[in-house]
């Protein structure tokens, strides 16, 4: 599978919670993160998925936003993956900024210069990934 999203994450799936109208998907990645998306009822019983079955997450970089010192700091947001910016990759407008999770992963992120200066970010900075669950699509192989 090709697609055009920065962040693509295997994992199996861990929970399920259906709803009415959308379920809540927990989707563990290898390095043991976990990463909660919501999609329709719709989609869970045409994608067939269930506890234990094979599932890929995507995510496109601008949907992933960016924090520092986070630890007294709640958000609405699902997801708030911990790591360390592995690199920073400077664009006429845009930053690409690169976070590698503990159990290996990386996140990409694309945000504003402006935001990396802000932010301080920088290779080795400790930085969190925040991404909403209405943000990710899940993909099961075929």
């Amino acid at each position: 599978m090709k697609v055009s999203a920065r962040n693509v994450f295997k994992g199996k799936v861990s929970h399920v919670q259906a709803g009415a109208v959308n379920a809540e998907v927990v989707l563990t990645l290898a390095g043991g993160e976990q990463l909660v998306a919501v999609v329709t009822m719709e989609s869970i019983k045409s994608l067939g998925i269930a506890v234990g079955k094979e599932a890929v997450a995507l995510v496109k970089a601008p949907w992933v936003m960016l924090m520092t010192e986070s630890s007294d700091i709640r958000l609405s947001a699902r997801n708030c993956l911990e790591g360390k910016v592995l690199s920073v990759t400077d664009g006429a407008v845009n930053a690409e900024v690169v976070i590698e999770l503990a159990g290996g992963s990386k996140v990409y992120s694309i945000v504003t210069r402006d935001a990396v200066t802000e932010l301080g970010l920088a290779a080795g900075v400790s930085a969190t990934a925040v991404i909403k669950a209405s943000h990710i699509i899940l993909g099961v192989p075929a």
